[in-house]
């Protein structure tokens, strides 16, 4: 199964799938807005705003699966990121990212790059996932790696 076929909701409840992306680099990121990597949302978002032109985005996947870190209906949380964060990158509805009620593009991901060690787990908010251009896993990132999304980001060529 490819990327762009699993199915996926937007944060507005809209169900379609990642083939709009197709050609495109993703760098695709678990959130949650009260944890205390969420800073990173700024970051997140100055990357998609400085290479979106160039065929990058940013994805946004909330999930409270860690310390109860996203509470809120999809709605407040979407607020939550635009007012506090600034966000414009696409977010989508909250999810699991781990266990038996993963979502079928967190498993794939999670499948494809392992993290330290060779787990598959994600171990926390934040995490993230580079794909390529034909929607190969490239890179998996732990939340504090890689996540220099400050002004002078670079995302790795892909």
């Amino acid at each position: 199964m490819s990327i762009y076929d699993i199915e996926v909701k937007t944060i507005r409840g809209e169900s379609g799938t990642l083939e709009p992306y197709k050609g495109q680099v993703l760098l695709i990121v678990n959130t949650a807005t009260k944890c205390g990597f969420a800073a990173q949302f700024k970051g997140l978002q100055l990357l998609h705003d400085k290479y979106k032109d160039q065929g990058f985005a940013v994805l946004g996947f909330p999930s409270s699966q860690f310390a109860n870190q996203e509470p809120g209906t999809n709605e407040e949380v979407a607020q939550a990121c635009e007012i506090n964060f600034g966000v414009q990158f696409p977010l989508h509805a909250k999810i699991d990212v781990n266990g038996k009620n993963a979502h079928p593009l967190f498993k794939l991901l999670t499948n494809e790059a392992r993290g330290m060690f060779g787990s598959k787990a994600i171990k926390w908010n934040f995490t993230k996932f580079l794909i390529d251009r034909e929607g190969r896993v490239l890179k998996r990132f732990s939340p504090g790696g890689y996540a220099r999304t400050d002004r002078t980001a670079h995302p790795p060529a892909a």
